[in-house]
């Protein structure tokens, strides 16, 4: 299973790379992933995507050589048994604050998948002030395959936008979290993850991020962009 073999990558040091679609389209969740996406990002959180949306999609995934990681709306039980056994590969889940809201995510997949839950990835977003303070003891929490840090709603919850313009950098005070909080995931062995341009990439590599989330649409926008460029009188 996809979910499994992700793990195994990212346990050898590998890197995994998932891609947004932003469109419910099975065509372009094959494609992303025959171009080389790890595994494509059914965001059901901000995204239109139902049930059956994420089946067909995840299928879709699966076919060109990826996977199919859904993020719900909330920590509710029922909604990510529903989408696991709808399918995804994984599950990445938003505003994880606490140990106890991490251990609730690992029982919620055992649970949906008693018989093959190691070929589900799990990720807990780490978004907000709360989750930072208690990354130490989110880190104690088995079963959690991926610590991701969001940046958008942390730096909405420092007091600033949660994006910034293509090719500007991040405030200050919220990458010095970011970096401190990636090193505590490090330090205790277990894998870190965040959104990224492709200007960002580089810097999160180095501290040690080994799970890279990014949308399609930039470099879809950025590309036609240039094309009407060379064509444009």
């Amino acid at each position: 299973m996809i979910g499994a073999n992700l793990r195994q990558r990212l346990e050898r040091g590998d890197s995994i790379l998932m891609t947004n679609p932003h469109h419910v389209s099975t065509g372009l969740a094959k494609r992303l992933c025959e171009l080389g996406s790890d595994t494509i990002f059914i965001d059901c959180e901000h995204g239109s995507a139902g049930f059956e949306d994420v089946r067909e999609m995840a299928n879709a995934a699966r076919q060109g050589g990826g996977g199919a990681i859904v993020r719900p709306d909330s920590h509710q039980r029922s909604l990510i048994i529903r989408y696991l056994n709808s399918g995804a590969d994984g599950i990445m889940v938003p505003m994880v604050n606490t140990a106890a809201q991490a251990q609730a995510v690992v029982d919620a997949v055992r649970y949906a998948c008693p018989t093959d839950y190691q070929n589900r990835l799990i990720i807990c977003m780490i978004e907000t002030l709360d989750s930072v303070e208690n990354i130490d003891m989110l880190l104690k929490v088995d079963g959690v395959d991926v610590f991701f840090i969001g940046p958008g709603d942390l730096s909405q919850a420092m007091g600033h936008p949660p994006t910034v313009a293509l090719g500007a950098s991040r405030p200050a005070d919220v990458l010095a979290v970011m970096d401190t909080t990636v090193a505590k995931i490090r330090q205790a062995g277990k894998i870190a993850g965040t959104l990224v341009t492709l200007d960002e990439a580089p810097y999160w590599r180095q501290r040690g991020c080994q799970f890279f989330y990014i949308h399609s649409d930039p470099y879809l926008r950025s590309g036609l962009a240039a094309m009407r460029g060379q064509v444009s009188p």
